[in-house]
């Protein structure tokens, strides 16, 4: 039997479940874990905008380093938003109330020369996030980066608004499929130089969010999806960083997935975490997936739901404890709490029970 090391480095703890090697027990971090539900992130957000805090290192390494702090979660995400390169791609992206907006939206030929990759000749507010993060917390911490995966950035091109129907981007991808394969040739290319940036600061790991990727069917998640998260993860990975890729409704998509090469998938709620992994293989690792909502919910039925989770995993290493998405707003801190403190005591080398 191999003997597991019970002194690990959150670093050492979260790389080893990213690569399979035994650990003692589950790394945990949460999506959105720096956000609007925290007291200390709020009395920041009345000083400061959002695109503020975004920009400005200092004030994004202190809200990154919180769920530190206040929880001792085991990896720290850089604060940062996944629209931000597109303004360096040359449109304007505004932090409204009701959710960002970028201008002008790209939704026919006559807009597709503005599409550019961008350049980053000088190094973008991100890096010395990232920076300041790591001079704050340690080498022991593991970093993430993180980038919006291709097709949700065009999708917030192409709509330019949040949107429930995404009429604008499927418009693209059943009218003008050629049009928009040139649309995500350029932002792949951003994002890859973008999350390169990242990793130069100091990133141990970086992720991909697809938001919208898993409102394609399956056959256009393989021509619209699937091939840019491979070009992104295959470049990144083939310089040495291991990438996460998040597909929110991956459901009728976790073949297509594995097909990316991605050294861990983060899985929504709606896929039980066995299930993903039979589907994936051993030599992906998993990450997920309790609802957010559940921690609405009192303590003890956090606590619950959290073990009945990890009990059905499947597996005692190459998993990474998440949420199946963002901390939801009003989130009760001690909630969260009992979830972070559930994981922690969550010990791969206890007797069975």
């Amino acid at each position: 039997m191999t003997q597991t090391r019970t002194t690990l480095t959150k670093k050492e703890r979260f790389l080893g479940a990213v690569n399979g090697t035994p650990i003692d027990r589950p790394p945990l971090w949460m999506m959105r874990q720096a956000g609007r539900y925290l007291p200390e992130y709020q009395a920041v957000k009345k000083e400061f905008s959002f695109h503020e805090m975004c920009r400005l290192p200092d004030v994004a390494a202190e809200v990154s380093i919180q769920p530190i702090d206040i929880f001792d979660v085991d990896a720290i995400i850089t604060f940062n938003d996944i629209l931000i390169p597109l303004q360096n791609m040359g449109f304007e992206v505004e932090y409204a109330e009701g959710g960002p907006r970028v201008s002008p939206a790209v939704r026919g030929p006559e807009a597709l020369s503005r599409v550019k990759p961008a350049r980053f000749d000088e190094t973008p507010a991100v890096y010395d996030s990232i920076r300041e993060i790591r001079r704050r917390a340690g080498d022991d911490i593991p970093v993430l980066g993180f980038a919006g995966a291709p097709f949700t950035m065009a999708a917030y091109l192409a709509e330019g608004v949040t949107s429930k129907n995404l009429r604008h981007i499927k418009t693209l991808v059943f009218a003008q499929p050629d049009l928009l394969s040139r649309m995500l040739e350029a932002i792949t290319q951003t994002v890859i130089d973008y999350l390169r940036v990242q990793i130069r600061a100091g990133a141990d790991a970086v992720q991909i969010f697809d938001t919208w990727g898993g409102s394609l069917s399956r056959e256009d998640y393989r021509r619209f999806a699937l091939p840019w998260q491979k070009q992104v993860i295959d470049t990144i990975q083939g310089e040495g960083t291991p990438v996460i890729l998040y597909v929110k409704g991956s459901a009728h998509v976790l073949d297509e997935m594995k097909g990316t090469g991605a050294k861990v998938a983060s899985i929504d709620w709606l896929t039980p975490l066995a299930e993903a992994g039979e589907r994936l293989g051993a030599g992906v690792a998993l990450q997920g997936n309790l609802d957010p909502t559940a921690l609405y919910a009192p303590p003890e039925a956090v606590r619950e739901a959290a073990r009945r989770m990890l009990d059905g995993v499947g597996r005692t290493t190459g998993y990474i404890c998440n949420l199946g998405h963002g901390i939801l707003p009003e989130t009760p801190v001690e909630s969260v709490r009992a979830f972070v403190e559930t994981v922690k005591n969550h010990d791969y080398n206890a007797p069975s029970r």
